[in-house]
């Protein structure tokens, strides 16, 4: 997922609101969550999560519901792309 955290005026205060998106994405889908680019912007960034199942339809109901989770519950962060890729 590609977020932009608008309003955020250093990195420090760009991992305080995704450090908390992070754990409550694993405490409640088990995934795994890397972020995955944009390290060094203050506003942006490229989160990866992971998970490993057996049955597509599983993977395709979590992802939906870690964006719908994201969106409803982190009003300050926006959801600009998303993908899912089954390996």
């Amino acid at each position: 997922m590609r977020l932009y955290l608008p309003g955020c005026t250093s990195l420090k205060e760009k991992r305080g609101r995704i450090k908390p998106l992070f754990s409550e994405l694993h405490r409640n889908f088990n995934v795994s969550i890397a972020e995955l680019n944009f390290q060094n912007s203050w506003q942006e960034t490229l989160i990866g999560c992971t998970l490993i199942c057996n049955d597509s339809g599983i993977i395709h109901k979590t992802f939906e519901k870690i964006k719908l989770h994201t969106e409803s519950f982190y009003t300050e962060i926006e959801l600009t792309e998303d993908q899912i890729e089954i390996l």
